[in-house]
C-alpha cells in the first residue's frame, strides 16, 4: 500500500510539472512526456531514446521549423513501470513510451512472435530487420495498437542473443532440473526441456533475487547481464544461443498526442523514429559484443553449450511455435499468418533454423 501511495504521489508530481510546462510555454513550444519502465544506461532501447531520439527530435524541430520542443523524460519506471507503459501511453500519461511486449502477454500475445520460435537469428540487427518485415506484411500488428490501445507504432527494437546465467555451475542439462530460473514470461517455456522451475520476473528485480536465492539463474542477453551486474551473484554464463528477439520492444505514441502536433513536427517525429530503429538496432549488437567482452574481463565463467545438446534442446521445442500460433488463433489474432511469416522471413535472410518449425 505504501509503495502504491508513493508511486501515485510521484506520478501526480510529474503530471503537475508537465501541466506547468504546458501552461508556461508559448504557442510555438511543444512539450511531450516520454518514458520507459527500464532505465536508460543498462537498457539499450531506453538509452537510445535518451541519447538519440530525444536530442535528434529537438535538434531537427528547432533547426527546421518555427517550433521548439521540450521533453519530460521518465525512464526506469519513474512515470510507468515495465508492465504499465502500454496503458500509460494509451491513457496519455505518457505521450511516447517504449516497452517490452513480453509484459503484455494477454493484450499483445502474438506481438511476441519472435519469442515463440527460439534458436532464431543470433545477430540483433538482423533480428530487428526480420521483425520489421513481419510488421510490414502483417498490418494487423500495428492496427491493433492503434485501434485497441490508442497509440501509433513509431519504431521497434528488441534484445540481443539470449543465453543462460546461473549462480551455480552446471555441466549437463540434468544439473538444471528443479533449479529456479527467472525470465520475462514468453521465453520461460524454452526451459521445459531442462526441467527447471520457471519464474516470471523483470530485469530490475534480477540482481537481488539471485543474490538472496529467490531463484538461481536468468535467461538473459549479454548486454543486460553485464550492465545489470548479474554476473556478481550469478557468475556462470552459458552460451546457448536462443536467439536475438527482434520486435520485443515497441516505441509508440499516443494517437491524440501525435495528431495534435503541428504537421511539420509530426513529420520529424516519424522520420527520427525510423532512424532510431536503425541506430538502436546497431547499438544493441554493439552492446552484445561489449557485454560478452566485459563478462570475460570481469572473471565470469563463460562456457558454450555443446552443439548436440543445443540441437536436442531445439528439437524439444519443435511444436512450440505452432502451439502459440493456435493459441493466438483462438484469441481472434492472426497467429498462423504471423508465425508463418516470421519463420519464412528468417529463412529469407539466409539464416538456417536448427529446427523444422511447421505452422498449421
Amino acid at each position: 500500500m505504501r509503495n502504491s501511495v508513493l508511486k501515485s504521489v510521484a506520478l501526480l508530481t510529474t503530471l503537475i510539472g508537465t501541466i506547468f510546462l504546458y501552461g508556461c510555454s508559448d504557442s510555438n513550444s511543444v512539450t511531450l512526456r516520454i518514458g520507459a519502465g527500464h532505465p536508460a544506461g543498462p537498457s539499450v532501447y531506453a538509452t537510445q531514446m535518451r541519447d538519440f531520439f530525444v536530442p535528434e527530435v529537438k535538434r531537427r524541430v528547432e533547426a527546421e521549423t518555427e517550433y521548439t520542443i521540450n521533453f519530460v523524460e521518465g525512464y526506469g519506471g519513474s512515470i510507468a513501470q515495465v508492465a504499465e507503459t502500454l496503458e500509460a501511453v494509451q491513457n496519455g500519461v505518457l505521450d511516447i513510451g517504449a516497452y517490452c511486449v513480453c509484459f503484455e502477454p494477454a493484450k499483445l500475445f502474438i506481438h511476441n512472435f519472435a519469442y515463440y520460435a527460439p534458436f532464431g537469428p543470433q545477430d540483433a540487427v538482423q533480428a530487428i530487420q526480420v521483425a520489421r518485415k513481419v510488421y510490414e506484411k502483417n498490418p494487423w500488428l500495428e492496427d491493433q495498437l492503434t485501434d485497441l490501445y490508442g497509440q501509433q507504432l513509431l519504431a521497434i527494437n528488441g534484445y540481443d542473443n539470449y543465453h543462460l546465467g546461473s549462480t551455480i555451475p552446471w555441466s549437463s542439462v540434468d544439473d538444471l532440473k528443479a533449479v529456479k530460473i527467472g525470465g520475462a514470461g514468453p521465453n520461460l517455456p524454452w526451459l521445459e526441456y531442462a526441467g527447471v522451475i520457471p519464474v516470471q520476473s523483470s530485469l530490475p528485480d534480477g540482481y537481488l533475487a539471485m543474490q538472496t536465492g529467490v531463484y538461481d539463474g536468468w535467461l538473459m542477453f549479454p548486454s543486460a547481464y553485464y550492465s545489470y551486474k548479474f554476473h556478481e551473484p550469478a557468475p556462470y554464463y552459458t552460451l546457448i544461443g536462443f536467439g536475438a528477439i527482434g520486435g520485443a520492444v515497441v516505441l509508440t505514441m499516443n494517437n491524440d498526442s501525435l495528431q495534435n502536433l503541428p504537421a511539420e513536427v509530426r513529420a520529424i517525429v516519424m522520420e527520427v523514429s525510423q532512424e532510431y530503429e536503425v541506430v538502436a538496432a546497431e547499438a544493441l549488437e554493439t552492446a552484445q559484443t561489449i557485454g560478452l567482452e566485459s563478462l570475460e574481463n570481469s572473471n565470469a565463467t563463460i562456457s558454450v553449450l555443446p552443439e548436440e545438446v543445443r540441437q536436442s534442446w531445439g528439437n524439444s521445442l519443435a511444436e512450440f511455435p505452432n502451439e502459440m500460433a493456435q493459441e493466438a488463433n483462438g484469441r481472434d489474432m492472426p497467429g498462423s499468418e504471423i508465425m508463418r511469416a516470421y519463420i519464412e522471413e528468417v529463412q529469407a535472410v539466409g539464416y538456417e533454423w536448427p529446427v523444422d518449425y511447421a505452422i498449421d
